[in-house]
């Protein structure tokens, strides 16, 4: 008996009413869920998103959110096995459950990791630089970037029912949003099942995550500008989404990726015998095979050489030939079925469209052999691989997407010819090049970029560790223009952004350190007694600033300097080649100065300040030379506490922002110091 699927509504799991939507068994073809959303109130899960998740998200600092995905990444990842149990219903192999399970718990990992090195132990985000706007620097400006109060709504595809999930919901919790997750009804049961496994775990605050398994219903009637929605699937679908009056009428975020006929390039060096015409031939094979080729980013358009398309045509049918096609749990499948029958009906329906331009190089559209399943009663069809001879004339190739195991060949004839193939996608999530000519590579991402959210150079160089045509990876960009969306999902800290209002602030600089708890230059400054570095990172305040006594720089300090660093740059030691040069006089090493300036400032006796981390942003204004006196303004600029590990003393990172200065109070040097400082407790 088929199982009906519940709904994750404000804190409840909940089965809705009627009949609901059947779901199949993609091997078998066994009805073996009900999906259904009917009855739910969506008003009321939009509500408890905003007031409870949200709410318990925002008070949450970006540190804090990062250890919550750390922690949940390492629960799913102790249940995966009954994630992949259920994931084999689908149609998916190991390796393509793989990519959708630990591929999402991945995902997890990687904006843990990001958002506790690149983003503050704050609530906000600081952006950009300090804007000087005035004369004498008392009226200034500098962006923030807070969470919106908002709900993050996710309509996913079919395809990737963990992975569409969690690299989505991975960006917005780490944003400080709650969020939605609508997953295509066809697999929703894996996405339930995920879903539980994050409610058991308790680690998200509650109301941070619901799921419909089923329609939307009003749902987005009740979304206001606060709010972003994400999807992911056709375009048609996408595009009426995007129209919802709700949507248009509160200039609602919307984040699409859509239809992509993603092209795959070979260089015209990749004769056959070479590393990259292997890599080619397994690669476009792979994604042509790969969840059935159910991926948003497997390659549609295979762009070769008119010399070489029968070479790579013979190749590839060779490999889609011995690629065993079935039940994935029998020994030696490499694929299977598609997700559900209705799938199949709409690629067939596509590849017949495609015969218009195209010619048939392998596979047959009504007959497939099939191991340890029954062809008729599984979702089940035949790897292709097409051929358009004329594919500047026809326009099918690359305006129709086949979304299954089906790829076209296309000849070209130079490199601005491939070039102007992989633009006419309009609009791609990825393209890829394999060649050993480094000027093809350039030509081809010059010439087609505009039109790719993502390209990847293959050859024999970085082969054995490319991730792969279609993996799309959290720290890249992940969408693209035009058919694929226009939009970006992951992206690194920038995807973050999507979740947030970015805000411009005006006011005088003590003001706007104090907002947003960094010391910015020209704002009001503290002076203690007591020396900076004799102080525990917990006693530091921001503003804190030691102004150091004074050096003269001599003639002997910079002889001593050149001997000891081994520096003998002409402007250091020979006057006499000065001529020409911006300097007046032999001048004191750059490395020199930050050094003097490191010896003014810093005390020498054993203390909180543990060890010295680094510098940043260093500029030398302006030239010192012997005879002119030092002198230092040391700030405490921003704080950051490190997570402490069993074999460390409790720490945190101390940025001060360092302003070497001459006898004419002029900046001489600027520089950001950090310097790993004990914890009191």
């Amino acid at each position: 008996m088929a199982t009906q699927l519940k709904n994750y509504s404000q804190g409840q799991w909940i089965a809705g009413a009627g009949k609901g939507m059947p779901l199949y068994h993609a091997i078998t073809g066994e009805h073996i869920y009900t999906a259904g959303s009917e009855g739910l109130d969506f008003k009321g899960m939009h509500d408890y998103a905003r007031s409870t998740g949200g709410r318990a998200l925002r008070k949450m600092s970006f540190h804090e959110r990062a250890r919550m995905i750390k922690a949940l990444a390492l629960f799913l990842n102790e249940k995966k096995k009954d994630l992949y149990a259920i994931s084999a219903a689908t149609g998916a192999t190991k390796g393509d459950s793989w990519i959708d399970i630990d591929g999402g718990i991945g995902n997890l990992f990687v904006y843990a990791s990001k958002g506790r090195r690149e983003l503050p132990d704050e609530t906000f985000l600081v952006d950009g630089q300090l804007e000087k706007i005035s004369k004498n620097g008392t009226f200034a400006g500098h962006h923030i970037c807070v969470p919106l109060e908002g709900v993050a709504v996710h309509i996913n595809a079919f395809n990737f029912p963990v992975w569409g999930m969690l690299e989505k919901i991975a960006v917005n919790f780490l944003a400080g949003m709650p969020a939605i997750v609508k997953p295509a009804s066809a697999t929703s049961y894996l996405t339930e099942a995920a879903v539980r496994q994050i409610v058991e775990s308790g680690i998200l605050p509650e109301g941070a995550l619901q799921l419909i398994c089923g329609s939307a219903g009003d749902l987005l009637d009740h979304l206001d500008c606060q709010d972003v929605v994400t999807f992911t699937g056709s375009a048609e679908t996408g595009k009426m989404l995007k129209r919802h009056p709700s949507i248009v009428e509160h200039s609602i975020r919307f984040n699409m990726e859509a239809d992509s006929l993603n092209c795959s390039i070979l260089g015209p060096d990749a004769e056959p015998g070479t590393e990259e015409f292997n890599l080619f031939v397994r690669e476009l094979s792979r994604e042509i095979t790969i969840k059935a080729g159910q991926k948003c980013t497997a390659i549609r358009r295979a762009i070769v050489p008119k010399h070489l398309t029968e070479a790579v045509a013979a190749a590839v049918s060779d490999k889609l030939k011995n690629t065993v096609i079935g039940d994935p749990s029998v020994e030696g499948v490499r694929m299977g079925p598609l997700a559900h029958k209705g799938q199949v009906a709409d690629v067939k329906a596509k590849v017949k469209q495609l015969l218009g331009a195209c010619e048939v190089v392998y596979g047959d559209l009504d007959a497939v052999n099939v191991v340890g399943a029954d062809s008729e009663r599984g979702s089940f069809m035949s790897s292709m691989l097409l051929l358009c001879n004329e594919p500047f004339r026809h326009r099918e190739p690359h305006e129709v997407e086949a979304f299954g195991p089906v790829s076209t060949l296309m000849p070209y004839a130079n490199a601005d010819e491939a070039a102007e193939l992989a633009r006419m996608g309009k609009g791609s999530l990825v393209g890829s090049v394999f060649t050993n000519d480094n000027r093809f590579a350039k030509t081809l991402v010059l010439g087609a970029a505009s039109m790719h959210g993502r390209m990847m150079i293959v050859n024999r160089e970085c082969a054995a560790e490319s991730t792969g045509h279609g993996s799309p990876l959290p720290h890249l960009v992940h969408g693209g223009p035009g058919r694929a969306g226009g939009g970006e999902e992951m992206g690194g800290v920038r995807g973050v952004h999507h979740y947030m209002q970015r805000t411009a602030l005006q006011g005088s600089p003590t003001t706007l350190s104090h907002i947003l708890n960094v010391y910015l230059p020209g704002a009001a400054i503290t002076e203690d007694r007591i020396h900076p570095f004799r102080k525990y990172f917990e006693e530091l305040a921001i503003g804190e600033t030691l102004i150091t006594h004074k050096r003269t720089v001599t003639e002997a300090d910079v002889v001593n300097f050149a001997g000891i660093s081994g520096d003998f740059f002409y402007a250091h030691t020979d006057e006499t080649s000065l001529e020409g040069s911006i300097f007046e006089r032999r001048v004191a090493h750059g490395y020199f100065v930050i050094s003097a300036a490191a010896g003014l400032f810093v005390d020498p006796k054993k203390g909180p300040v543990l060890a010295n981390y680094g510098l940043d942003n260093l500029r030398f204004v302006q030239p010192v030379y012997p005879g002119d006196t030092l002198q230092v303004k040391l700030t405490c600029m921003r704080k950051t506490k490190k997570d402490k590990r069993d074999d460390q003393v409790p720490q945190g990172v101390v940025e001060w922002y360092v302003e070497v200065l001459n006898q004419r109070n002029e900046v001489v040097a600027l520089e950001t110091v950090l310097t790993l400082v004990a914890c009191k407790e």
